[in-house]
C-alpha cells in the first residue's frame, strides 16, 4: 500500500489493458456496423464491405500496437528504478 501511495507501483498498465479491450471491442463494432450499413438501402456497397472488413482485422492490431508504445513507457521506468535500486547496494 505504501507503494501505490508513494506512486512508486504505477496502476495505468492496468488501466491501459482495459483501454485496449474496449478499444478492440469497439473497432471490431465498428466494423459490424460498416458492413450492415453497406446493404441498407437497397444495394451492397463493396468498398464499405471490404474497409469494413480491413476494419475489423486491422483495427484491432492499430489499437494494440498504440497501447503497447504507451505500456513501454511504464517498462522503462521499471526497468531503469530497478538499476537505481541494484546501483545503490
Amino acid at each position: 500500500m505504501n507503494d501505490f501511495l508513494t506512486f512508486r507501483r504505477m496502476i495505468t498498465p492496468v488501466i491501459i489493458q482495459i483501454i485496449f479491450w474496449i478499444g478492440a471491442i469497439g473497432v471490431f463494432v465498428a466494423g459490424i456496423f460498416m458492413i450492415a450499413t453497406a446493404c441498407s438501402g437497397g444495394g451492397c456497397d463493396a468498398t464499405q464491405i471490404i474497409g469494413g472488413v480491413v476494419l475489423m482485422i486491422l483495427g484491432p492490431l492499430a489499437v494494440r500496437v498504440w497501447c503497447e508504445t504507451l505500456i513501454l513507457f511504464f517498462r522503462m521506468n521499471e526497468t531503469i528504478t530497478g538499476i537505481q535500486n541494484n546501483t545503490k547496494k
